[in-house]
């Protein structure tokens, strides 16, 4: 008899966003008339930018002639791609050479995937609130996991315990789902922790395009010594609209090693046995997005989306709700109103005033009563979900 994995049993029934659409479909049927606006589950809205458009029809039309025609793409991403993300990282300052960036298809298959090549014998380390995939993605391999507390006391940034061991240690900043942003001194206090403990972290920098802030590093990289016990997973998900396009890029540095073993040869041999690439065309309009026009365009669809934040901070400064987020992040990590529960919080938004976001008790047990709203949607939408937030408080 087949045996299945019996880790599956210790996951939560339902994922997060499952359960957020289960009771917004039920809502809809129930309300066919329903004017709802969602700011939940955190997708993008505005289109492609133009040169990334046009980038991707020549890449399909290469494909159309014998002469230019692909097939297989490398494993470790086309070296155009490669060579023009090694040059994103030299804008702020970040040395990456193109050999030890892997292309993938968005920064949660490599977050899931990863521990496919460390041991399930380790421990891992997960800050809480916590994006699902870092711990399911565990649970599933049966390894064991501990928890830093990540509260309103510490800015939800949760800094690392001397007196804890782990070896596997999964922190994102710009966070998913609190919007808090590790200072360079913050996560220098992580990269030592983890070169003292010979731990590897696995940093999603998913949303570092958002970042404003001159003291809060746009790459892991930029801190002294996280080239010995650091790999960074990106994505263009958030940066440029490739949610549903489908391609981001991990870094692992050619001197990690752990247990006599280079992490970046592991995971080379780990992609090529169960991984066969990203397009051709879509790795054309990944290089377009590093152009000088591309930069340039996606700028105005990152400046709406952050236009979106600011108008939904300062509904909340008005309504003297406490929050996070909001300035280096998409993410708006607001407490929830009157001493609500997160989820009754949710359906209080869903049945009163029809908008949608995402219940903080989703991301751990530090999300209780904390509720996460996201700057991704439609600009009008927005302001309208704010000024029925208003009116839903204030009565």
């Amino acid at each position: 008899m087949a045996k299945v994995n019996q880790n599956f049993d210790n996951l939560v029934p339902n994922y997060l966003f499952a359960e957020i659409a289960k009771r917004v479909n039920r809502y809809v049927a129930e309300h066919p008339d329903n004017h709802l606006i969602r700011l939940g589950i955190g997708d993008v809205t505005l289109p492609l930018a133009p040169v990334v458009v046009e980038a991707m029809k020549k890449g399909c039309d290469e494909l159309g002639c014998k002469e230019t025609f692909k097939g297989y793409p490398d494993y470790e991403g086309y070296g155009f791609l490669r060579e023009a993300i090694s040059g994103y990282y030299k804008r702020f300052g970040v040395t990456v050479d193109p050999d030890e960036i892997m292309v993938n298809d968005g920064a949660k298959s490599d977050a899931g995937n990863m521990g496919d090549i460390f041991s399930k014998d380790n421990i891992v380390l997960v800050t809480d609130p916590v994006y699902p995939v870092y711990v399911d993605a565990n649970i599933m391999s049966g390894r064991k996991i501990i928890y830093a507390d990540a509260t309103p006391e510490n800015g939800f940034c949760a800094l690392p315990d001397p007196s804890v061991h782990a070896d596997m240690i999964y922190l994102c900043s710009p966070n998913n789902p609190t919007g808090a942003a590790y200072t360079t001194e913050q996560l220098k206090a992580w990269v030592d922790y983890a070169n003292e403990n010979d731990a590897v972290i696995f940093y999603d920098a998913a949303y570092e395009a958002f970042i404003t802030q001159d003291d809060v590093p746009r790459s892991i990289f930029a801190i002294e010594g996280a080239r010995t016990c650091a790999i960074e997973m990106c994505s263009l998900s958030k940066t440029a609209g490739f949610t549903g396009t489908r391609c981001g890029y991990t870094v692992i540095p050619k001197e990690l090693e752990r247990d006599g073993k280079n992490i970046y040869q592991l995971w080379y041999r780990r992609e090529a046995t169960k991984f066969n690439g990203v397009s051709y065309p879509v790795q054309c309009a990944a290089a377009a997005v590093f152009s000088e026009l591309g930069l340039q365009q996606i700028k105005e669809n990152l400046s709406y989306y952050q236009e979106n934040a600011r108008v939904i901070a300062q509904t909340l400064d008005e309504l003297r709700i406490p929050y996070t987020g909001g300035i280096n992040s998409p993410y708006i990590w607001l407490q929830c109103p009157n001493g609500m529960g997160s989820w009754e919080f949710f359906d209080c938004l869903l049945h009163e005033i029809e908008v949608v976001g995402t219940p903080g008790e989703g991301f751990g047990k530090n999300g209780a009563g904390w509720f996460r709203l996201t700057s991704f949607g439609d600009k009008d939408k927005t302001i309208e979900a704010m000024e029925r937030l208003k009116q839903m408080l204030k009565k």
